[in-house]
């Protein structure tokens, strides 16, 4: 298989076709191969066979799933849809990659970015973006896309968008002709989750499983989670140690670090060895103390520090999240341990602290206990100890090694 040496510059061709020249030619004076790839849902319109760009969006909409004519639509915002889809297939039809940089403003980043998720990790991408210095985590997701602000419109060149096209590009073009290797070791691959109040016990683990793993810890904030299941679903991660599961109680109650509704599918549908356990399901995240919701003023709060503020799960809740769990475990045929730690689930629920529970905690044990079927491969064990004990961390290992061993 030849090198990827290409960097696709993507944009609607209609509306920015100087400033996709620009990029590009910026890519190309650095020795960089560059091919325009013109997304422009208006031009595909009014002259499929005809595009500002290499590549013409009637090339990309013929990758659509449905064909070329499932882009030619009357509603703007569905040909941009249908043109995101084709252009992601497009994408992913294509091997020799070695970056992609896309410019446009809200709708271009709409339509560009689903395709640079599709690629693999590593892959350099740069997404030059009117909305870039706001919320962008739909854009984003679990891919490691480089969002750049454009600071003025995309809307033609002028001495501020020269320069800030012009780093874009540099950038881009830097990192596809110097690929980084993703590491020189043959230790495979895996998987923690974390949270500040479950770090004590993945520090044991990683300290443990250096020697003959290469341990990849995510925040469990989310994205870190719908990373970490990217990657394997990539095959990039050959187990896991799935430590920290509380982006399900955000996912449940509303926080705003929530799971996605497909959590833990990828383990079901790729059999990889996983050990789980309850951390930090005692917590519900939200912002300032003055963002959570009014309908949670009654309940339990703590206040991590000045941008994060932790409310405690109740019982009915944990009774929700044991559902959840046990649901997705019950499709995972694979080799799976899940834990529960009878002390205490995170450093906040201990003896003396502030989400001290053991009702709650009992509720989630007891919901897992009967709802999950247990079988050879599946089963649910309760461990005598609070999650961040050492004595925790053995019994961890020790499930690690029994599913790795299948």
């Amino acid at each position: 298989m030849s090198t990827p040496n290409t960097v696709l510059v993507v944009g609607t061709g209609d509306t920015k076709g100087a400033e996709l020249a620009y990029v590009a030619g910026v890519v190309r004076d650095r020795g960089v191969r560059a091919v325009v790839v013109d997304v422009g849902t208006t031009a595909y319109e009014q002259r499929p066979d005809v595009g500002s760009g290499d590549v013409g969006p009637g090339e990309v909409a013929a990758h659509h799933p449905d064909g070329a004519d499932a882009v030619r639509l009357d509603d703007r915002g569905a040909a941009v849809g249908a043109m995101s889809l084709a252009l992601e297939a497009y994408v992913r039809s294509r091997s020799d990659i070695a970056g992609i940089i896309g410019i446009g403003g809200s709708g271009g980043t709409a339509l560009i970015t689903p395709a640079m998720r599709s690629l693999p990790i590593g892959v350099p991408k740069v997404m030059v973006s009117t909305v870039a210095s706001g919320q962008v985590g739909n854009y984003v997701g679990a891919a490691d896309i480089a969002m750049i602000y454009s600071v003025t419109d995309v809307a033609g060149l002028n001495r501020i968008s020269r320069v800030v096209l012009g780093n874009a590009a540099n950038a881009v073009a830097g990192m596809a002709a110097n690929p980084v290797l993703a590491s020189d070791t043959d230790r495979p691959a895996v998987g923690l989750t974390m949270f500040g109040v479950t770090t004590p016990l993945v520090t044991r683990l990683v300290e443990v499983l250096s020697d003959r793993f290469d341990p990849l810890v995510f925040h469990a904030t989310g994205t870190g989670g719908r990373s970490m299941e990217k990657l394997v679903a990539s095959g990039l991660i050959t187990a896991l140690l799935d430590m920290t599961t509380t982006e399900v109680a955000d996912l449940v109650v509303g926080g705003v670090f929530p799971a996605g509704r497909d959590r833990l599918d990828v383990v079901a549908g790729t059999r990889v060895p996983y050990v789980g356990s309850c951390g930090a399901l005692d917590m519900v995240n939200f912002g300032a103390v003055d963002t959570v919701p009014a309908q949670f003023s009654d309940r339990l709060l703590h206040v991590h520090n000045a941008e994060v503020t932790l409310m405690r799960t109740t019982a009915e809740e944990n009774v929700a999240f044991g559902e959840f769990i046990a649901r997705k475990l019950n499709a995972c045929e694979g080799p799976v341990r899940f834990l529960l730690p009878e002390g205490g689930v995170s450093l906040l629920d201990a003896p003396g602290q502030a989400f001290w529970d053991p009702e709650a905690d009992a509720a989630l044990f007891g919901t897992l206990e009967d709802q999950v079927v247990q079988t050879a491969t599946r089963r649910v064990e309760r461990v005598a100890h609070h999650i961040n004990d050492a004595q925790f961390a053995v019994a961890a290992l020790d499930a690690f090694e029994d599913v790795t061993a299948s």
